[in-house]
């Protein structure tokens, strides 16, 4: 299985996940004319994805759905609020839109995805386990906590895509108003690079070999920063740590290990 992420951050999300002979989209939070270049990047068009997972309905996840399904209808997947949502925003692409079950598979050919909860501010917000190829790759970028059903959805993951969105004191001293940082900092927020190292140590003792570290906000964090606080934490676990960009390309083969 291939993870290409294509964005992360506050300002757009996207990423392509190709394994089991089949290829899907997570999340479209960057414009179609981009999301069509980054899979010309990679050989591919848009007739040959299977479909678009995304996690919730926040613009930074959607922005770009509208103009990419007008061009390129495909089925999207979204868990039941967001699925909602999107059918009342995008009424001409309704008939595309399906609704996902927290922990219930979906099956696309010999890949299959599943969707499991996650708490953020969203009318409904999932994470993602994709299996194909024998291997497994977990994601969740936006949520506050990190709760007991999303530990169990990344149990045995190969590999893991979760969220650094914050430094505490950044946050705390930057700009943003007294009600955004209350809104960040809650259980239906976004997690700091504090609890992202708590759970990167957590998989990387399950045996997760690759961490990828996404959602990095461009106000209240720095890449290097994510990336030094939580590699201390993976000393001795063998685990492998990458920070995905704000803007470009992060490729990398997720394949079965063992840590």
């Amino acid at each position: 299985m291939r993870l290409i992420i294509f964005a992360s951050g506050s300002t757009g999300n996207c990423a392509l996940i190709r394994g089991g002979g089949r290829s899907v989209l997570l999340d479209a939070g960057i414009s179609a004319r981009r999301i069509c270049e980054s899979l010309a990047a990679e050989e591919m068009v848009p007739e040959d994805l299977d479909g678009v997972f995304i996690t919730h309905e926040h613009a930074d996840h959607v922005s770009g759905l509208a103009v990419f399904l007008k061009r390129h209808p495909l089925p999207v997947f979204a868990p039941g609020g967001a699925a909602d949502a999107l059918r009342l925003s995008l009424p001409e692409h309704a008939h595309l839109i399906r609704t996902v079950t927290p922990e219930q598979p979906v099956s696309l050919g010999c890949m299959t995805v599943t969707a499991f909860s996650t708490p953020h501010d969203a009318a409904a917000s999932v994470g993602y386990r994709f299996e194909a190829d024998g291997a497994v790759l977990a994601t969740a970028t936006d949520t506050g906590c990190v709760t007991d059903g999303m530990l169990r959805l990344f149990a045995g993951a190969d590999a893991a895509l979760i969220e650094a969105n914050h430094d505490l004191d950044m946050l705390r001293r930057g700009p943003y108003p007294a009600y955004l940082k209350r809104r960040i900092l809650s259980d239906r927020g976004h997690l700091s690079n504090a609890e992202c190292t708590w759970l990167a140590a957590v998989l990387a003792r399950q045996g997760t070999g690759k961490i990828v570290l996404g959602h990095i906000s461009k106000n209240n964090n720095l890449p290097g920063l994510a990336r030094r606080t939580v590699c201390r934490a993976l000393e001795g676990t063998g685990a492998e740590l990458y920070v995905a960009p704000e803007s470009g390309r992060l490729a990398l083969e997720v394949s079965p290990c063992c840590v």
